[in-house]
């Protein structure tokens, strides 16, 4: 079986005959139409809603009772389904996005524990498996992430003016914002002795060298310390920033701040103790730490952070987004700091990742020419796709979150 075929184990005797229903139970209700290949349709949209088109439907279906939380990410990259020419993919997925905790009647929401599967033992964060969890997504390679991303190659939500559309707005303008603000918060003026957790491309170091600051970041991916390491010298910061490829398990050292950008995803319920710890441990008496994390509303963190999705298999392994009350829970059990305000901006991340779609559609022959075929291509299209639809309706969000130790 390659990993792009239905289980036939799972769906020998079914053969998609359950998954075929349940998806036209759940489309009849959104502002949606389906389409299948015969022209039939199905759906509660009027003339101008989102059209997904069904190109392989005996396989969709099968794919989706493989694995329901897999199989249409799956089923898109195989092109067993696509949207409509006058349809945008991230407008086709809002509907979902929007109702997932009431799409289907709650006697079978109870049975997700029969269809769930476990986190693999492979993607757990240990100091070992976090390093081959971050080589898998952010190594895969540095011209590649520059085909979509600003000129400062900033990885995470930007953050827009609001005295204007965001459409209008210049999104290394937006980052250097969202740069910006974090360094604000966590107090970092000229002298101060920071600590970044997750270096990226560099850009957050190099505006707080700009600073005066002494800046000590770290990452777990060998290409991106080299591109920011580059990056600092070529702007003559060099004396003032130290990149190392360490874990956060690893820091040694007192400072004055830590500012940590989106990097909380990465560390698993598992250590998330650990990872508050280490900063704790850090942080010099009053300091101030930041962190930018991707949130989920608490009762959605309970109710999938067992679960194996389609994220944590193509995008990022071992992934796992937290919620606003278990940070400050493990803040509070396993830290001697507290979180004293939270900066929220999920519309900001929507349009980011919109943004980064439009480039990276727009750069698809470059993208092919760097060796990656179009099933990555449409892996990477439906990521971008299903990650804005989430931010656009409010399932995810993003913050700033300041925290203090006395």
């Amino acid at each position: 079986m390659t990993q792009f075929e239905p289980d036939r184990a799972v769906t020998k005797v079914t053969r998609g005959r359950v998954a075929k229903p349940l998806v036209e139970l759940i489309v009849k209700q959104l502002p949606v139409t389906l389409r299948y290949p015969d022209g039939h349709t199905i759906g509660a949209g009027g003339p101008d809603a989102p059209v997904l088109e069904l190109i392989r439907p005996d396989v969709f279906f099968r794919r989706l009772e493989s694995h329901p939380k897999i199989g249409l990410g799956e089923a898109y990259m195989a092109g067993d389904w696509r949207v409509s020419a006058s349809t945008d993919l991230a407008d086709a997925l809002k509907p979902f996005a929007q109702r997932i905790s009431t799409i289907l009647p709650r006697p079978l929401l109870a049975l997700r524990a029969l269809v769930d599967r476990a986190i693999p033992e492979k993607q757990r964060n240990d100091i070992r498996g976090s390093r081959a969890n971050i080589e898998a997504h952010y190594d895969l390679s540095n011209d590649l992430f520059a085909t979509f991303l600003d000129p400062s190659m900033t990885y995470s939500s930007a953050l827009f003016s609001a005295d204007s559309d965001f459409d209008s707005q210049d999104l290394l303008a937006a980052q250097h914002r969202k740069i910006d603000a974090a360094l604000d918060a966590a107090g970092v003026t000229a002298g101060c002795r920071l600590l970044e957790i997750g270096t990226g491309w560099g850009e957050l170091a190099l505006r707080a060298a700009q600073r005066g600051a002494e800046v000590t970041s770290i990452t777990l991916s060998a290409r991106q310390l080299e591109y920011a390491v580059a990056k600092i010298e070529a702007a003559g910061l060099a004396d003032r920033v130290k990149i190392e490829l360490r874990d956060y398990r690893e820091v040694e050292g007192t400072f004055d701040a830590v500012v940590s950008i989106e990097m909380i995803e990465a560390v698993g319920e598992e250590y998330w103790p650990t990872y508050f710890s280490a900063i704790d441990r850090a942080l010099a008496p009053h300091g101030t730490a930041v962190i930018q994390a991707i949130l989920m509303d608490h009762d959605r963190l309970l109710a999938t952070r067992n679960s194996y999705g389609w994220i944590q298999k193509y995008i990022f392994p071992g992934g796992l987004i937290p919620s606003l009350q278990a940070i400050g829970d493990v803040l509070a059990e396993h830290s001697t700091m507290r979180a004293v305000d939270v900066n929220l901006f999920g519309q900001h991340y929507a349009h980011t990742l919109k943004r980064w779609r439009a480039s990276f559609m727009d750069a698809r022959e470059e993208v092919k020419a760097l060796g990656f075929d179009e099933t990555f291509q449409r892996m990477w299209e439906f990521y971008l796709a299903y990650c804005e639809a989430g931010f656009a309706v409010g399932y995810l969000d993003v913050g700033q979150v300041k925290i203090t130790k006395d």
